[in-house]
């Protein structure tokens, strides 16, 4: 139950569905609220898809080009590291987005869906936590449903977007932003020490 619970929350940190409310609301600005909901769910959904594709191919690519586990996660850690850092002292995720957004027609797939949620970091961690190596098959079917709740649980925030907003404040999303950046940081260097310590115990 332990181990279930900490996925979740790295999950929760990953994704950070907090720092997806100011994306989502600027990218639906000039839409009426029956259709800001459409593109919550949708946006969710092609962001789960998009993970999903890489929980199912992301190994097989990765055995394809011959990489060993150690080094893929040495280099995992890495990319989630120099991710974590751009949340802590960049300008945020929200601030960043939101800047890239130029098509207001087309903002379910970019940026709502990815790279707000389905983010390059969220991608890296989904394929480290279902390492074929490491995982068993069951282990793996629970990371996916655990991937399928958080989803779940950013659509319901989406949803209630401008609620959260107001309740929370643009100030209050950034230092959350932050704070997930911090755990991500952690687990990355988790990552990075683990597959060094496993290169040379071999």
């Amino acid at each position: 139950m332990a181990e279930i619970l900490t996925s979740i929350f790295f999950l929760f940190a990953v994704i950070d569905p907090i720092g997806t409310v100011p994306v989502f609301l600027e990218a639906t600005k000039e839409f009426d609220a029956k259709y800001k909901k459409k593109i919550a769910l949708r946006a969710s959904g092609v962001a789960f898809l998009i993970l999903l594709f890489f929980i199912v191919i992301g190994q097989l690519i990765l055995e394809g080009m011959e990489v060993s586990l150690d080094a893929f996660q040495i280099s995992g850690g890495v990319i989630l590291f120099l991710f974590a850092l751009t949340m802590i002292f960049g300008d945020g995720k929200p601030e960043k987005e939101k800047s890239q957004i130029s098509d207001y027609k087309h903002v379910t797939i970019f940026p709502v869906a990815i790279p707000s949620i389905a983010s390059p970091g969220a991608i890296m961690a989904v394929v480290l936590l279902t390492d074929n190596h490491t995982y068993t098959i069951n282990e793996q079917i629970m990371t996916t449903l655990l991937v399928l709740l958080v989803i779940g649980a950013t659509s319901l925030i989406l949803l209630a977007a401008t609620k959260v907003q107001d309740r929370i404040g643009s100030y209050g999303i950034t230092v959350i932003s932050k704070i997930m950046g911090l755990i991500l940081a952690a687990y990355a260097v988790q990552n990075i020490l683990s597959g060094i310590s496993d290169y040379f115990t071999k």
